[in-house]
């Protein structure tokens, strides 16, 4: 029962008074269970609390990548410097790991509602999560189980590495056909963490997701990927805020948000910063954005340390903590970098990195705050590129998208918490941002120009929404931000930021004949540094 427990401190719901009398006939044989005597909704709000629960499963690689984040911390070595650092194995395959956990239990939520009509949407919507799941395993790791995966009940135990261009053409197959039978004159799911039963938002989501996928392909199949995206657009996609998918946490049912309780580990909440190279983007525009994402601790250590002390989030203030280097005294000490401002306190109350922007405290370090899966300034951002490549996605210009992009991403932060509902800081960024956007409209001199500036714009709207992984997916396949990587001792690419994730290190002994074809199909073997199939 533990499973179920989690799902009902999610999700407010209690069990019938009457469940218990039903124990023999689950317990009789698990393959046998149904929808009459498990309620299979539960399945689905489990599903989205471990998709969007990736705490230092993303912070310690993924954020500092792509240069969001930045740390001095040694723990974060594996994503500041691509040194091998602490838990280095064991987070290697945290993602596969909770994201086919993720996906089995959907599956098994679709076993359960298969052929029954009264489910007929809960069975749509798990094809939705399985492919999301699906979707940020091939694209963290390259070639993985798919067509194979997720089916040991039917004795397939050691499942084959699809290559990921097959995987991509399932996914999105899949997701055309679940879309089409999601029916919005029909009861949704009833324990939703995102949308709460809300079909239309589903299908919306889907279709979002659909556009995301298509422009994974531009890079290696532009064609294809022109058709996955006008299927999109003609599916109907988001159309506001209200529209973000977002997974609700609940830490006072023990089921907290794992990124802000990995940030308010002591260590994580002293040395953890927003990057230099993010800061100074901001700041180069004077964007509204900085001073609502942005705050610098007070002075010392003690301040710094202490996680109900708010900083100050004026503009001026805020300076990005380079990414490479630490406090350990050597040539890569950060007081050794030409624009160290200096360390923050007196005495013996010394913070080395206290004079460096944070993530605002009240906004991002709430353990029941939301974790953003996919939003509408993500969605109006990738319809302004495919206005720019020329497909056909209606009449709205790029301009016209760019700008409405830009205007949800910083709406969107308000969705964090109550404390960022009613923020001072967000809503003066939102007053501020017309005459930014006037001042700082698309560049469409060129299409380069303007991709760039899109992109670097999706890099933006991800890092602010904590969405790391999508952030560095985005990075290898539009090129945007283009970045410096770090050049560290002993680090584990040769100095390149790394473009995937080697595989479980598990799969090496669970399933060798299946892991070792996918691995002869990498350029550089199962290293940081391979490229998958659409990121050429």
């Amino acid at each position: 029962m533990k499973k179920i427990l989690i799902y009902l401190g999610l999700t407010g719901l209690l069990l019938p008074a009457g469940c218990t009398s039903e124990f023999e006939k689950i317990n009789t044989d698990p393959n046998q269970t149904s929808a009459q005597v498990f309620n299979p909704n539960y399945l689905l709000a489990q599903s989205q609390y471990d998709y969007g629960n990736t705490g230092y499963s993303q912070l310690l690689f993924q954020s500092m990548w792509v240069q969001s984040l930045a740390s001095t911390f040694s723990y974060y070595g594996n994503g500041d410097k691509y040194v091998a650092s602490g838990s280095f194995i064991d987070y290697q395959g945290r993602l596969w790991g909770e994201n086919y956990r993720s996906a089995s239990l959907v599956t098994e939520m679709q076993n359960l509602t298969a052929g029954n009509a009264a489910y007929t949407n809960l069975y749509n919507v798990g094809t939705i999560m399985k492919v999301i799941n699906i979707a940020r395993l091939t694209d963290n790791y390259g070639d993985v189980p798919y067509s194979e995966a997720l089916q040991a009940k039917s004795a397939i135990t050691l499942p084959k590495y699809d290559t990921q261009q097959a995987i991509y053409t399932g996914m999105l197959t899949e997701l055309e056909t679940a879309l089409k039978n999601l029916d919005v004159n029909k009861a949704g799911p009833t324990a939703d963490l995102m949308f709460g039963g809300d079909v239309a938002k589903w299908k919306k989501f889907g279709y979002s997701l659909m556009l995301r996928l298509a422009m994974h392909m531009t890079k290696v199949d532009e064609a294809t990927a022109k058709t996955w995206a006008e299927k999109a657009y003609a599916g109907g996609l988001m159309t506001s805020i209200a529209d973000n998918a977002v997974v609700k946490t609940d830490n006072s049912t023990g089921n907290g948000n794992n990124t802000t309780g990995a940030l308010r580990v002591a260590d994580d909440y002293r040395e953890v910063r927003w990057s230099k190279t993010f800061i100074d983007y901001l700041k180069a525009t004077a964007d509204p954005r900085i001073s609502a994402i942005a705050e610098v601790s007070q002075a010392g250590y003690a301040n710094n340390s202490n996680q109900d002390l708010a900083g100050d989030n004026t503009a001026a203030v805020q300076i990005g903590l380079p990414n490479g280097y630490d406090l350990n005294g050597g040539p890569t000490d950060i007081s050794k970098h030409p624009q160290y401002p200096g360390a923050s306190g007196t005495g013996t109350d010394i913070a080395g990195v206290g004079k460096y922007s944070r993530p605002r405290t009240s906004i991002y370090l709430d353990r029941s705050g939301v974790n953003f899966i996919m939003t509408y300034a993500e969605t109006e951002l990738l319809l302004a590129e495919a206005k720019v490549r020329g497909w056909s996605v209606g009449s709205t210009s790029a301009a016209e998208h760019y700008a409405n992009g830009l205007t949800a991403s910083i709406a969107s932060l308000a969705q964090f918490n109550a404390a960022a509902a009613s923020d001072a800081a967000i809503k003066t960024a939102i007053a501020a941002l017309p005459a930014y956007l006037t001042a700082n409209p698309l560049n469409t001199s060129s299409t380069t120009a303007s991709l760039k500036q899109i992109n670097e714009q999706i890099w933006v709207t991800h890092s602010i929404t904590f969405n790391f992984i999508e952030a560095w997916i985005n990075w290898k396949r539009s090129s945007y931000p283009q970045l410096t990587p770090v050049t560290f001792a002993n680090n584990f690419t040769g100095g390149t930021i790394p473009r995937r994730i080697p595989y479980k290190a598990s799969e090496a002994s669970t399933n060798p004949t299946n892991m070792n074809l996918a691995v002869s199909r990498l350029s550089a073997g199962n290293t940081f540094t391979s490229r998958t199939w659409w990121d050429k």
